[in-house]
């Protein structure tokens, strides 16, 4: 198995984070991928392959990242699937393990595809689905979190981790974690 970096790891240069208004082209980047995994993790694989992330919701600007997950039965059981999807032209790193096997492509500073190899049915696996679905079903849902996105955007450039936990009260908010309230314009 190749060497992976440690969890304290992370790249040393990052792309700026940019959201784009919606490609039509990004449902058809991620069919090509999930053909091409799929058959790289079929031994590990317990289910299909999901599109997740705002590339996967029409119309939604997003940063120009296809979003995967895969679901795989157990972490554990699924470590060898680190090696082949390193050798399928993925880097890997270990961002949150206790719950995913994170990877992105072609590079930690340009990325243009992220994989997670998640449990089928635990709780992230859930939860991606469930935002992804609800705010395929909601106009007004999606046009907020794009106009969050556009503010954070700006705000957190150079911060992707921080674009990221930033978006965190919302993603809450449509999971249903917290009291419904008026979202700020």
């Amino acid at each position: 198995m190749n060497p992976l970096p440690s969890s304290t790891d992370k790249p040393t240069a990052q792309a700026p984070v940019e959201v784009f208004a919606y490609d039509p082209s990004w449902p058809a980047k991620f069919e090509l991928e999930r053909v091409h995994l799929e058959n790289v993790l079929a031994p590990w694989l317990a289910g299909g392959i999901e599109h997740i992330g705002s590339t996967a919701v029409p119309m939604l600007a997003a940063k120009p990242v296809i979003d995967i997950m895969a679901p795989v039965h157990t972490l554990k059981a699924s470590l060898p699937a680190i090696d082949a999807v390193v050798q399928a032209g993925y880097v890997y790193y270990p961002y949150k393990p206790e719950v995913m096997h994170w990877f992105c492509r072609p590079t930690p500073s340009e990325r243009t595809h992220h994989l997670h190899l998640v449990p089928i049915g635990s709780q992230l696996w859930r939860e991606r689905l469930d935002f992804r679905d609800a705010l395929r079903g909601s106009p007004k849902l999606a046009a907020d979190y794009a106009e969050l996105k556009a503010r954070l955007a700006l705000k957190f450039r150079f911060d992707r981790e921080a674009y990221t936990e930033a978006k965190t009260p919302f993603v809450n908010f449509v999971l249903g974690r917290h009291p419904v309230r008026q979202l700020s314009r």
